[in-house]
């Protein structure tokens, strides 16, 4: 796969474990639905800023592409912040990372054929993302069946939001596909958060915080785009879901949680996948 698809794929990746990280530590003090319309809205209005900068027309289809992408980001990235405040990260992560299953079968199903050694490091890859999310630590049983059961539904729907944000952009244009992404991730929110009856804000003081969290997750979106248009989808997606790395390397660093022998391992198993993908 061309070097610029897999390096721009990575730093999504990175990009997103920098907002999974930052956003599961405020959801922990904060209501989950509000942190993600907060800093959904603060990326939407960078992307706005851009659009209008750039002086050309909207891309419906692109548009509609990303609108169907921002449902399923705006539900998982809502069901994985509350998962994450739950406290069961060892349960959490290894499952929402098997999420990048979903576009790379929907890509496989649908005519890619990825060279046999980057498919299988695709592979390696992912395997290595989910044992680095393993702790070791258990959770208590009631926290643990609910928590399962928001991280399977992260995983579907971070997987559809990654697939189709991908689609779009490699088939149209990239922007009309993050903004359309945007608007259907807060319209997805809002409703979400008029369901559960909670409040569409933040504390004032938590307003520079979340909204950096959205200016990330735009960030990360729009290197994945990019990334889309230079290397197959089915590969892209892996190495952009390998953000579960990043986040237990910045639980090491600023929390001084211990990181596994299985974690260590898993983060060398996945890092030799993506050699492995570069080489395909």
């Amino acid at each position: 796969m061309p070097a610029a698809a897999v390096l721009l794929a990575l730093a999504s990746s990175a990009a997103w474990g920098i907002a999974d990280f930052s956003g599961g530590l405020v959801s922990r003090r904060l209501p989950a639905v509000s942190v993600s319309v907060v800093s959904q809205a603060a990326g939407f209005v960078l992307l706005l800023l851009i659009f209008a900068g750039r002086g050309q027309g909207l891309d419906t289809g692109s548009f509609g592409i990303g609108v169907v992408a921002g449902i399923g980001g705006g539900l998982g990235l809502a069901t994985f912040y509350r998962a994450l405040a739950l406290g069961t990260m060892s349960i959490v992560s290894p499952l929402v990372a098997c999420g990048a299953v979903v576009p790379f079968t929907i890509s496989i199903a649908t005519g890619e054929r990825p060279a046999a050694i980057a498919a299988a490091g695709a592979v390696v890859a992912l395997a290595g993302a989910v044992l680095a999310s393993v702790e070791e630590r258990r959770a208590v049983a009631s926290g643990r069946s609910r928590a399962v059961a928001l991280a399977a539904l992260a995983a579907l729907a971070l997987g559809l939001f990654v697939y189709f944000l991908g689609l779009g952009s490699r088939e149209g244009d990239a922007l009309s596909t993050l903004v359309g992404a945007r608007v259907g991730s807060l319209a997805c929110l809002v409703c979400l958060g008029a369901l559960l009856r909670e409040p569409l804000k933040v504390p004032r003081p938590s307003v520079p915080v979340v909204a950096a969290i959205g200016l990330c997750d735009v960030s990360a979106n729009a290197l994945f785009a990019l990334a889309s248009g230079r290397g197959l989808l089915s590969l892209v997606s892996v190495l952009g879901s390998l953000y579960p790395i990043v986040t237990v390397l910045l639980a090491y660093t600023f929390l001084h949680e211990r990181v596994t022998r299985v974690q260590l391992a898993g983060i060398a198993i996945a890092l030799a996948g993506v050699v492995a993908v570069s080489a395909g």
